[in-house]
């Protein structure tokens, strides 16, 4: 299938003619706080707005002011029960009343028995403000979302967003509510098809359920995977959804210690493709900083340059992209990743120095640089897993490009819109 216009090839310096940004941040973030030993700390998006600011990176985006989503708004990606138990639970409620502590299990919420481990787990904790929390980075990514429907902008950027793995009753993987979900269904009533891609170290597995039977949306995830111990233990490259979404469900499985190079061998071969086959009018690409060098939980080991180069070849194929977060559990990690990612989506260098601002001493043990040491080494040979990997997935992309050769304008599901024209004064 030819790329067509909605899908031009990417810029060899993943540049654009024109690339109007909006960026959203709301400072209440940095108060969220799941708990002292808890892995998932907010502040890191408060650390990576600092940044922004301190490289003046402000003045080339328009920032986004935008009320808290709506519940109603939450229905697109989640039930009733569900966000009406999540509305009035409180660390108060959970504590003193066991019925609530029942129903709290039930959902994923606050303490419970990891079977597999064997052992009490506490992923999604009953933490003050929780409700508001979730209503503003949801309320983000779905502004960031209408930005780019609107046609005034080119790229919009959540990084409190990107929480992949909240399903449609249930928390999961430290997210509350899949902010993901609800941007993409807004994206639906605009453009005809999404194309979501994961570079987050765990697989995108909420946002694949939410998609994974329909025809408009392809979901595509490189993730660290061993079958058995890493979480969320999903996402082998024989998932490939199901029913109208077949084969638009695409999953790479890396394996630990994976690095730039390799990695790359993997996300610029397959992401042409899916371009060439998908042929998406808009995109989400998740940028989980996790898949870093030195993150506290995973090991996939890429470089920040490593991890930005997926969003520079994404952003050179010039299609409207929401850009959000994910995980990250190395604070000063991720903050360096989504600020100079952020001046990769402007489209502008800035200076490894990291500039006087008040975050400076959270970044000592990288010596005050954006780009902190990685051992990536020199050339790293294709492994049999990469290969067999990469075989397997082209392979799926064959028949994918085989079925929408056949049928090449996916029908609306049944409960979405069908798209709005596209408006060529504003691509």
């Amino acid at each position: 299938m030819d790329m067509g216009e909605n899908s031009p090839p990417p810029r060899a310096d993943g540049a654009s003619e024109r690339r109007r940004v909006c960026y959203y941040y709301d400072p209440r973030i940095f108060h969220v706080d799941y708990g002292e030993k808890h892995n998932m700390v907010p502040r890191r998006v408060a650390m990576a707005h600092g940044l922004v600011t301190a490289y003046g990176l402000l003045d080339d985006m328009d920032l986004l002011r935008v009320a808290p989503a709506t519940e109603e708004e939450l229905m697109h990606a989640h039930s009733k029960e569900y966000l009406d138990f999540l509305r009035g639970l409180t660390p108060a409620s959970y504590d003193r009343d066991g019925e609530v502590r029942e129903t709290a299990k039930k959902h994923k919420l606050g303490k419970i028995w990891d079977r597999r481990h064997r052992c009490w787990n506490n992923d999604n904790p009953v933490i003050h403000d929780l409700w508001d929390y979730c209503l503003r980075y949801a309320g983000g990514s779905l502004a960031a979302a209408r930005a780019l429907a609107g046609g005034g902008y080119r790229v919009a950027i959540n990084w409190s967003g990107g929480m992949h793995h909240a399903c449609r009753s249930e928390a999961s993987g430290f997210c509350y509510v899949n902010d993901i979900v609800v941007a993409v269904k807004a994206l639906l009533g605009r453009f005809r098809r999404v194309l979501y891609v994961d570079i987050d170290a765990h697989h995108g597995d909420g946002v694949e359920a939410a998609f994974r039977e329909r025809g408009r949306v392809m979901t595509v995830s490189f993730h660290q995977y061993d079958g058995h111990s890493f979480f969320p233990f999903t996402g082998g490259v024989e998932d490939v959804g199901e029913g109208r979404g077949k084969y638009r469900a695409l999953n790479v499985p890396l394996e630990a210690g994976t690095g730039d190079e390799r990695y790359h061998a993997l996300f610029k071969p397959i992401m042409g493709r899916v371009m060439e086959v998908f042929g998406p009018d808009a995109v989400v690409l998740q940028c989980g900083a996790d898949s870093l060098a030195g993150d506290r939980i995973a090991g996939l080991g890429l470089s920040v340059r490593g991890h930005a180069e997926c969003v520079r070849l994404i952003c050179g194929y010039n299609l409207p992209l929401l850009l959000l977060g994910g995980g990250g559990y190395t604070i000063n990690h991720v903050a360096s990743c989504w600020c100079y990612e952020t001046a990769v989506a402007i489209g502008k260098e800035i200076p490894d120095e990291i500039p006087q601002h008040g975050y400076q001493h959270y970044y000592q043990s990288q010596e005050y640089k954006l780009h902190y040491r990685t051992d990536q080494g020199g050339h790293v040979a294709e492994t049999e897993h990469m290969a067999n990997v990469k075989r397997r997935v082209m392979e799926h992309l064959e028949a994918l490009a085989a079925e929408l050769n056949e049928q090449p304008e996916p029908e609306p599901d049944s409960d979405e819109e069908p798209p709005q024209a596209l408006n060529s004064s504003t691509e």
